[in-house]
């Protein structure tokens, strides 16, 4: 386990946006399904985006990776299919378990999922509803999800998820029902939480030539439909830049390129949320320039946004008053239980901090400094650097960026950051 330091800083300068996970995870899937060529452009080779490549690769997709500069292009010659006894390894990324599961179980054969770190333990209880339901054999420990072995294929017809569980199930089925014999109907009970992911997901789909009719919380979709090979770039990612947006508003200013002003990203909200928190930022159509700013406490609802927490929490502690961040309750199933990981490191760091089931309260006038737990989680980690501008904090398990944003404490030095 690697310590970084973080020391007081005021950051200037210029970056580009990392490319997004998100979008990433979406666009290697979609051209893994696709017979043909696709190229992806601009992939951040992480932890969750090397587990997702190294699914559809173990489910016979062909993938080559060439270095781009910073980053990545991928070749892939898609054409998944169902194998007997395919072994794939999610790593830590509930992404690549939740969007893998329902694809590898339309494509047939007998998969079995793995994990490691906290993603055993994860939710996945929708599917296992599925599995039921559609009496497919499983097997799976007593106590925990994952290694979990499928013995059989989905079938098409009705399915029906809640809104307010991970929308990862929805874009997992959204990806897979097509591939099925028959129609399906998804049906998504009470307000769809995290509804931004499930665009993303639709946009995916469309631009790969699969078609999803969409009214009043239920998808319809037509089975036997084919993916189509594309090229694609990925745009830069919101929720990683957040963090620098936030940064930049306690210790600097800072021009972050590459967002899109039109991207379909929920966690872009980051721009009205800080805004709202007195933060000074102009945008632009592809980049977002941030000063510092004099901060004050506010209430908000995360629930289309919980990855935004933790470069709030970080920009709360150094606002006037209390912040009160709500909807948040998916934040303990996390890599780590997030409202508890930030609630402990705000309060070992000398902010006033509470949670309750579903939210967090930050009574904000700077930190003191200390040592602080990243708890293996990437978002925690970059938190807590944000949280570094005024007072030195000392991170155990730094190297958790990796699993998102190899490059973070890089692009942190590079605009005046002190790292050590």
């Amino acid at each position: 386990m690697m310590d970084i330091t973080v020391s007081p800083y005021g950051i200037n300068g210029k970056i580009t946006a990392p490319p997004s996970k998100s979008a990433a995870h979406r666009a290697v899937i979609a051209a893994a399904l696709a017979r043909g060529r696709s190229v992806i452009e601009n992939v951040d080779m992480s932890d969750d985006i090397a587990a997702t490549v190294r699914a559809c690769e173990e489910l016979g997709c062909g993938i080559r990776i060439q270095p781009a500069g910073r980053y990545n292009v991928l070749y892939i010659d898609g054409g998944m299919g169902g194998y007997e006894n395919a072994r794939i390894d999610c790593a830590e990324s509930g992404s690549t378990l939740r969007f893998m599961i329902p694809v590898a179980c339309a494509l047939g054969g007998t998969p079995e999922f793995t994990g490691r770190g906290r993603l055993p333990e994860r939710p996945i209880g929708e599917y296992l509803k599925i599995f039921e339901a559609q009496r497919i054999p499983i097997y799976k420990p007593y106590d925990k999800n994952l290694p979990l072995k499928v013995y059989g294929s989905l079938r098409g017809g009705k399915y029906r998820i809640g809104g307010g569980v991970s929308s990862q199930y929805i874009t997992g089925l959204l990806f897979a029902l097509p591939l099925l014999e028959e129609d399906s109907v998804l049906d998504v009970d009470g307000e769809l939480e995290s509804k931004g992911y499930v665009d993303m997901t639709l946009d995916t789909l469309e631009k790969f030539g699969i078609r999803i009719g969409r009214q009043n919380g239920s998808y319809t979709v037509k089975g036997n439909q084919k993916y189509e090979p594309r090229d694609v770039k990925v745009e830069g990612d919101w929720s990683q830049a957040a963090f620098f947006i936030a940064a930049a508003a306690l210790s600097g200013g800072v021009t972050i390129d590459g967002l899109r002003g039109d991207s379909l990203q929920p966690d872009r909200a980051i721009i009205e949320i800080m805004k709202r928190m007195g933060a000074r930022i102009e945008r632009s159509e592809n980049a977002v320039r941030v000063e510092k700013s004099a901060l004050h406490g506010i209430e908000v609802d995360v629930s289309q946004c919980p990855d935004l927490v933790p470069p709030i929490a970080a920009a709360a502690a150094y606002a006037e008053g209390t912040t009160r961040i709500m909807g948040a309750a998916r934040l303990r199933i996390k890599e780590s239980n997030r409202l508890k990981a930030l609630c402990d490191n705000l309060n070992g760091l000398g902010v006033k901090a509470e949670e309750s089931s579903d939210s967090l309260t930050v009574h904000g006038g700077g930190i003191k400094g200390g040592k602080a737990d990243s708890f293996g989680d990437h978002r925690i980690a970059m938190a807590l650097s944000v949280m570094a501008a005024g007072a030195p904090v000392t991170i155990a398990g730094a190297e958790c960026v990796n699993k998102s944003y190899p490059g973070f404490f890089e692009d942190l030095k590079s605009l005046g950051g002190k790292v050590s």
